[in-house]
């Protein structure tokens, strides 16, 4: 199964020394995804993932106040049975929410998402206004959602070094 996992800049360093991340959380096309997203091919459904994904990774970024500010998926194919939905009650109720078991490996990345370096002004103001929007504030809101305005660029997996 194709997932979308949120990462950071520090994260990528580390896939690359080690050739593996243990990451737990990630976005899928799962069939709550489909359910919500009622009309859509393959192809935006997996869009709706990975952009699930960025927010997640902006999370993580309000989270590591010294990592570059860029939003960071990596897209990795994971054996089926090593993917599970969370439990009922644990975790958001989010479409596309999934957890993985065990280590991603290097060699099953199938690519790398990561913004353009023109985005971190804004990616910096919108990891900036995350609590303020889960409280409700609409301007940081805006700020939050401005964001997905850029797109991630595509990066294969064996252009991780450079990327770094």
């Amino acid at each position: 199964m194709r997932v979308y996992l949120p990462a950071t800049m520090p994260l990528l360093a580390r896939l690359s020394a080690d050739g593996e991340l243990h990451l737990t959380d990630g976005f899928a096309v799962t069939e709550s995804l489909r359910d919500w997203y009622a009309e859509g091919d393959e192809e935006e459904l997996e869009y709706a993932a990975l952009t699930a994904a960025a927010r997640a990774s902006l999370r993580r970024l309000a989270g590591e106040p010294d990592a570059a500010r860029r939003r960071v998926v990596i897209a990795s194919d994971i054996n089926d049975a090593r993917v599970s939905l969370p439990a009922d009650g644990a975790g958001p109720a989010e479409p596309g929410v999934i957890k993985i078991t065990g280590s991603v490996r290097l060699v099953d990345i199938a690519s790398l998402h990561v913004d353009e370096a023109g985005a971190q002004e804004y990616v910096t103001a919108a990891a900036r206004a995350l609590s303020a929007a889960d409280e409700g504030d609409a301007d940081a809101l805006f700020t939050v959602d401005a964001v997905e305005d850029y797109d991630l660029l595509w990066f294969a997996a064996q252009e991780l070094g450079d990327l770094l």
